[in-house]
């Protein structure tokens, strides 16, 4: 199973500092997303990481960040309405929120995020659009499966559920960076030690 962390929405002070932490602790996958952002700022952040990590990071929006930095690849949010830039070569990614189209998406990306599993920590109004009986048809269908990474209120105590859906991966966002309080905080020890457990959950 995978581990995605999904950066915190919003940029902030320590924000790179941390990231670094975080790769030399074994982060293998990190999306940047950062929504209605200027590129400026995410630029300003990939040059503050080490070259070595940009090969680990794939990106939301502002998709020529991926030549200009040598990323991992693009990911589609929407993928009824964003299109993929014409003649991009690379990894592509997508974010799905209904099974129905589950099937399509997986044909043409490397992985898919199936949101909305549960309520999404970071963004309160985002709530959970499946039944677990829903879920459990999908496992069965084969529609979820090692492509399919599943995205929405993920934390560690509900990683063993989506390991028993057959989901690929999960992708963590809130259930990490609410452990760092972005606006008084300076030691990050607790959200590094959430990580490692994070990551000896996925096993």
């Amino acid at each position: 199973m995978k581990l995605v962390i999904l950066t915190k929405s919003t940029f902030f002070v320590e924000e790179d500092k941390i990231l670094s932490s975080l790769f030399d602790e074994g982060m293998e996958n990190l999306h940047l997303f950062k929504p209605g952002s200027s590129p400026m700022y995410s630029e300003r952040l990939l040059t503050l990481l080490p070259e070595e990590f940009h090969k680990k990071i794939t990106v939301h929006g502002h998709f020529y960040l991926k030549g200009e930095f040598n990323l991992a690849g693009i990911h589609i949010d929407n993928p009824s309405c964003d299109e993929v830039p014409a003649g991009y070569k690379g990894q592509i990614s997508r974010t799905c929120d209904n099974i129905e189209t589950l099937k399509d998406l997986k044909r043409n990306s490397q992985y898919v995020f199936l949101k909305n599993i549960f309520d999404c920590i970071e963004f309160k109004e985002e709530k959970s659009t499946f039944t677990m009986a829903e879920l459990e048809e999908a496992s069965a269908q084969g529609l979820i499966d090692k492509k399919v990474y599943a995205l929405g209120g993920m934390s560690l105590e509900n990683v063993k559920v989506a390991k028993e859906l057959g989901f690929g991966g999960v992708v963590i966002c809130g259930d990490l960076w609410n452990r760092f309080n972005i606006h008084n905080e300076l030691d990050y020890k607790k959200l590094i030690a959430h990580f490692d457990k994070l990551r000896k959950a996925i096993g």
